[in-house]
């Protein structure tokens, strides 16, 4: 198996799960202060949302790479 269908099926796999989850969130960590031995810090939530055209775009290059990276 060479690079170009690895990296095919890694789109194609990637283009799925936009299509079907649509966004993530994950937490970032802002801010953090020390006072004596006290300890603040502030996490906040982000959340992406993942475009429909992006996800049938990485699926249609997925594609292309599978069917033109076989043939040599």
């Amino acid at each position: 198996m060479n690079v170009t269908r690895i990296v095919g099926i890694l789109l194609i796999v990637a283009g799925v799960l936009g299509l079907v989850y649509r966004s993530f969130s994950y937490t970032k960590e802002e801010h953090t202060t020390t006072i004596g031995p006290i300890q603040f810090s502030m996490k906040d939530k982000e959340r992406v949302e993942v475009p429909v055209w992006a996800s049938v775009a990485a699926i249609a290059v997925g594609a292309g790479l599978l069917l033109v990276g076989g043939k040599k």
